[in-house]
């Protein structure tokens, strides 16, 4: 393809993006919780007897609306705490003791202690709503759409990060259509978490974009991007990196600075590891070492495809701590037929290996060579999340 950049696709993390969201489970519980526990204190006095004078507890049922809903929900609750109280106090013949008196206040005081709490929650909530869209917007700005189709082949994405509820962490990728045909691709990995890796994830995805679509040789790029670490991150940071160059008669050349192989999965069904003939540093520590990065060459045929990841892939564990089997496991999810739908079921099947919520950030790129006249594969976002 010359001259003319490829269309870009939707918007890049999406249907393959496995999430899970405990929180919804918890926030359902916590609707029922104050109905409950008043439920139970009436079996409770039923059981004991008037004797005990379990009345007062019935306040633990607008205590614990504040945990979820409005703060009418509170008020709400404490309606039918008072009322349960005065059912309980007649039943027992106790309408007018001090015990009905002392229920009544202990109902009111934590009704209100309740309605403070409630206000606090709800304050925090619209905050963390905020706070996500701030994220949701670099997300957008940093971890953008890749091309769904290239002059050479197609391509899927998939991000997904370890921190519940947040959507960009420190692993990063990028494919840039060359101007006179071909592919150049990055996966890579920051040093750290939180807002430094966000910074450093900034850094290195702007040397790339800025460089790999106009420089001539794939080295070159690598320098590029250590250069702009060197100079806006203090030196303190390194990255793992996997940066290929994808020709369209389907020549790879691959450099690889301490990141996990690619998996090429072949059209035959055929997995290998693209593997450097020897390690190469990460990048940003080039300085202390005159070794370069590592080199692979490789060549694909019409149907063939590559995988690059991070190593929350290689580094997902089971409960005995056994690591995801790359090679034996990944083979039959990626040899579906669409590249997107292949990531969606290497995320589940990952998921199901795991049995746990994931403890790095993990992303996917993932490459299917392709003819220039070939199909163009269905346009599909790439972001399903699994409460």
């Amino acid at each position: 393809m010359s001259g003319r950049r490829a269309p870009r696709g939707p918007r890049a993390p999406g249907r393959g993006d496995v999430v899970r969201n405990p929180g919804a489970a918890v926030v359902g519980l916590n609707r029922w919780l104050p109905w409950a526990a008043m439920g139970a204190v009436i079996v409770a006095d039923r059981v004991t007897g008037e004797d005990y004078g379990l009345m007062p507890v019935f306040a633990v049922g607008p205590a614990l609306a504040a945990a979820a809903g409005p703060r009418r929900r509170v008020v709400h609750v404490a309606v039918v705490a008072l009322v349960l109280c005065a059912a309980t106090a007649t039943f027992n013949g106790r309408i007018d003791s001090i015990r009905f008196s002392v229920a009544v206040v202990c109902v009111v005081v934590l009704t209100v202690a309740a309605w403070f709490v409630a206000s606090a929650r709800l304050r925090a909530e619209d905050e963390l709503t905020s706070v996500r869209a701030v994220a949701d917007a670099v997300q957008q700005v940093l971890l953008g759409a890749v091309p769904a189709r290239t002059s050479n082949g197609a391509l899927a994405v998939s991000y997904v990060s370890a921190i519940e509820s947040a959507h960009i962490g420190g692993d990063l990728y990028e494919a840039m259509p060359l101007p006179a045909g071909g592919l150049r691709i990055i996966v890579a990995d920051v040093q750290g978490k939180g807002l430094p890796a966000v910074r450093t994830t900034s850094v290195v995805l702007a040397a790339f974009r800025e460089s790999a679509p106009y420089v001539g040789a794939l080295d070159e790029v690598g320098r590029r991007i250590e250069r702009s670490l060197n100079w806006r991150t203090d030196g303190d940071r390194f990255v793992t990196a996997v940066l290929a160059e994808i020709a369209d008669d389907g020549s790879v050349d691959i450099l690889n600075y301490g990141h996990p192989a690619p998996l090429v999965r072949r059209s035959n069904g055929l997995l290998e590891l693209a593997e450097p003939g020897s390690p190469g540093p990460p990048l940003g520590l080039g300085a202390l070492t005159d070794a370069g990065p590592g080199r692979r060459r490789i060549t694909l045929d019409v149907g063939d495809r590559v995988l690059f990841h991070t190593d929350g892939l290689t580094e997902a564990r089971d409960p005995s701590g056994t690591f995801y089997p790359v090679l034996e496991r990944a083979g039959e999810p990626l040899s579906d037929p669409d590249a997107q739908r292949a990531l969606d079921r290497l995320r589940e099947d990952v998921a199901r290996f795991t049995e746990g919520p994931l403890d790095d950030d993990s992303a996917f790129l993932l490459f299917q060579y392709l003819p220039a006249d070939g199909p163009v594969p269905p346009a599909r976002s790439g972001s399903t999340r699994v409460s």
